[in-house]
């Protein structure tokens, strides 16, 4: 199942942004998985919000906030398009969220962790990506 992670400096969302980020991210998570949009499959896209305290983020030349998107898929989930759409809307979303032009892209970085089959245990079972792809054609609504 997806999850994803941002970890972001205190303060450098805006207050709407925190409020709708994580579901936006979740929601960007799932659409380039090509997950069914239905009730269970929003339920297993897990979001975090990482607020970093102030001074614990810094680079060589500045304070400015600096984003850090991680994703977490099964092996085989994004294809190398699916990916590159996942990082480009994921970034726009973080942009959005931090009040932020495209201008400031640089200042989000977006990591994709793809979990080996047969690594990823859920309800006490190891679930693999064939049995995530043969439960989303079940709960499929658009075909």
């Amino acid at each position: 199942m997806p999850m994803i992670r941002l970890t972001a400096p205190a303060g450098a969302l805006t207050e709407q942004g925190r409020q709708s980020v994580q579901r936006d991210l979740a929601a960007v998570l799932l659409r380039w998985e090509g997950a069914p949009d239905t009730a269970f499959f929003r339920a297993q896209a897990w979001s975090y919000l990482t607020e970093l305290t102030e001074g614990v983020q810094t680079t060589a030349e500045d304070d400015a906030p600096r984003f850090l998107v991680e994703v977490t898929v099964p092996q085989g989930a994004l294809s190398e398009r699916r990916k590159g759409g996942l990082v480009e809307e994921a970034t726009k979303a973080v942009l959005a969220a931090a009040g932020l032009s495209q201008d400031d892209a640089l200042r989000v970085w977006v990591l994709v962790h793809e979990q080996p089959d047969g690594t990823w245990g859920a309800g006490g079972s190891v679930i693999r990506y064939a049995d995530l792809v043969a439960l989303a054609r079940g709960q499929r609504t658009d075909a």
